[in-house]
């Protein structure tokens, strides 16, 4: 059956629902699409692809190209960026001369991918790089002064600090002060006042081009992507390559979508065709570390954008989190099958360790929740809570409370009166957390801080805890208000329960990768009643769903057991007919494949 979609100029709600079993009105992200039966007929999955690229804030004219996310369509002159030909310069001079390198990264995956990256690079092109990631609990975010100053007695003449450094002032000082170079690529914002360094690469410079600051969404991995094209070209022009062949840099794309997607980096524009293009390499598996990494996380399909997300990267990040910070990069530049796989094996266990501590945190960040129920932005903080959990945690309670959150563990064993606790922010969309902790280090709230729009870190004193929470009240408190008043579910699509089927659900594909600023399609099934309803796993509500048409589909709402909604399901849903939102997939375990639903929401249709 061909592809049968109604295009309406409606003013309100879809599917009629202005208040949700989760109290959210129901809108159309941009189409106003309804569907029946879907199949794959050519003009109708083109129709559709076009219009959720339309929803998605592509303009009319740039359809084509965003159809096809390729580097060639997308990639700027690296020569943009405040910098960029400076560092590259120095770069290639280390190079040429045989000079002696450290690469710093941060203890994330933005950091691990970062690092990888540029060793794999540099190997290529003779070097043999060193590299130095630091201690999330004993030396904290970012490089000090005493490592940088000990890597340049070590024999380091340039360090080049990757995913950190931004605001890095005194520790950078301290390294020119010894006479080792050192350059920041990074993507954090920065002060008005740069640290000193031969070269400061980031597109959330103030000074940037408006062109350069197009791309303030990049992830230090793209950043240092950049820097590796401009390092080449000027590595060609002085005749490096005349007996040598160049690298192939396009084979490291996979390690930039791995950092891209886990440091939750906006996927639209340059970003998108990292990815992209990225999983293309990556499902070839010739990065061992990666492959490794991959067969860990039971992912033996060809990889998707979520796997990134989800299976990848909290592996690398719990080393960071409970284990050995260097774990990651040691990982990901092995070319030793054998090593690789017993370090995944140790990030795997690491990551399950790293769970149970997680489920210890959130619940006693949760048991302050309700103290703080009329604050607008939470801050939870406790005494001994595992700093390498905060961000999941703080990640956590804002999903549920759809607030921003700052998870703070005080160190109760560093000895002094002075008691200091490290935070971890996460933020809601609407709200720039990162500008705000910038700007409360300045009003001498924070020993340390940084971070970007939704994510932050700080250190901070005890003490100042309470009136840093009463800050952000003011600071963000009308900021949060619209951004809640503005609180919607966006719809791309509403179909019957037959129109949910596989061939929809590669079509909805086409217009991806998808993640943060380019969400993935929802859609509205229904009406239906359903058939079965109970728990499974840890509080996920699993569905059985029968429309009018006949279909019967299956939908599970993850940890939504204890939410109005889930025990509405469960209880109260008996004899009504619903409308079902949420994302759809393919549900490949049976003989068959059949397309579920990832439930999000849901409403009575009568």
């Amino acid at each position: 059956m061909a592809v049968r979609i109604e295009e309406r100029n409606i003013k309100g709600y879809v599917c009629n629902v202005a208040s949700s079993l989760s109290g959210r009105a129901w809108h159309w992200r941009g189409g106003n699409m309804a569907l029946g039966e879907v199949s794959g007929g050519a003009s109708g999955g083109a129709g559709l692809l076009r219009q959720l690229l339309l929803s998605r804030g592509v303009a009319d004219h740039d359809v084509e190209r965003q159809m096809q996310p390729t580097m060639r369509a997308f990639l700027p002159d690296p020569s943009i960026f405040a910098d960029m030909d400076s560092a590259a310069e120095r770069l290639a001079q280390a190079v040429l001369g045989g000079e002696a390198i450290t690469i710093y990264g941060d203890y994330d995956v933005d950091g691990a991918t970062s690092a990888a990256l540029l060793i794999r690079l540099l190997r290529q092109l003779g070097s043999d790089p060193g590299h130095y990631i630091p201690d999330r609990l004993l030396e904290g975010y970012g490089p000090t002064g005493e490592s940088l100053v000990q890597l340049a007695q070590d024999g380091s003449s340039l360090i080049v600090t990757v995913d950190c450094g931004a605001m890095a002032h005194e520790a950078l000082a301290a390294a020119a002060d010894v006479g080792v170079d050192v350059i920041v690529v990074d993507h954090h914002k920065c002060s008005s006042d740069l640290p000193r360094a031969a070269a400061l690469v980031n597109p959330n410079r103030l000074d940037s081009s408006d062109d350069a600051a197009a791309h303030g969404h990049l992830a230090a991995v793209g950043v240092a992507f950049l820097l590796g094209i401009a390092l080449i070209r000027i590595l060609r022009r002085e005749g490096f390559f005349a007996a040598r062949p160049e690298p192939d840099l396009m084979a490291l794309l996979d390690l930039v979508a791995l950092g891209t997607v886990a440091d939750v980096a906006a996927l639209h524009g340059l970003n998108r065709a990292f990815v992209a293009q990225g999983l293309k390499i990556m499902a070839r598996r010739r990065n061992v570390g990666i492959a490794a990494l991959m067969d860990a996380g039971r992912v033996t399909r060809a990889p998707q954008a979520s796997d990134l997300g989800f299976a990848l990267g909290p592996r690398i990040n719990a080393a960071g989190r409970i284990g050995d910070s260097s774990l990651g990069v040691r990982l990901l530049t092995t070319e030793d099958a054998a090593e690789a796989r017993d370090i995944a094996a140790m990030l795997d266990r690491l990551n399950e360790e790293r769970r149970a501590i997680e489920a210890a945190v959130q619940e006693a960040a949760e048991a302050q929740l309700h103290a703080q129920h009329n604050r607008s932005v939470l801050v939870l903080a406790g005494r001994g809570w595992h700093p390498g959990v905060i961000g999941i945690v703080a990640g956590r309670i804002k999903e549920k409370t759809n607030k921003p959150v700052f998870v703070i563990a005080i160190d109760e064993d560093a000895g002094g009166e002075m008691l200091q606790g490290k935070g971890s922010g996460r933020s809601i969309s609407g709200v720039d957390l990162g500008a705000a902790v910038i700007a409360a280090r300045e009003h001498g709230l924070l020993v340390k801080g940084g971070g970007h729009a939704m994510a932050a870190g700080v250190t901070i004193e005890e003490a100042r805890i309470e009136h840093f929470r009463d800050w952000l009240e003011e600071r963000l408190g009308r900021d949060v208000e619209r951004a809640m008043a503005g609180r919607a579910l966006t719809l791309d699509l509403s179909l019957t329960p037959r129109g949910l089927h596989p061939q929809l659900v590669e079509q909805l594909d086409a217009a991806g990768p998808y993640g943060v600023g380019w969400p993935a399609p929802r859609v509205a099934v229904g009406p239906v009643t359903l058939i079965k309803a109970d728990v499974v796993g840890q509080g996920h509500v699993r569905l059985i769903a029968a429309g009018q048409d006949g279909a019967r589909f299956k939908a599970i709402a993850f940890r939504a057991e204890e939410s109005e909604m889930g025990q509405t399901l469960l209880h109260g849903s008996r004899g009504r007919r619903l409308w079902l939102a949420g994302r759809a997939k393919i549900d490949d375990w049976g003989s068959t494949p059949a397309a579920e639903l990832m439930l999000e929401d849901a409403a009575f249709a009568d």
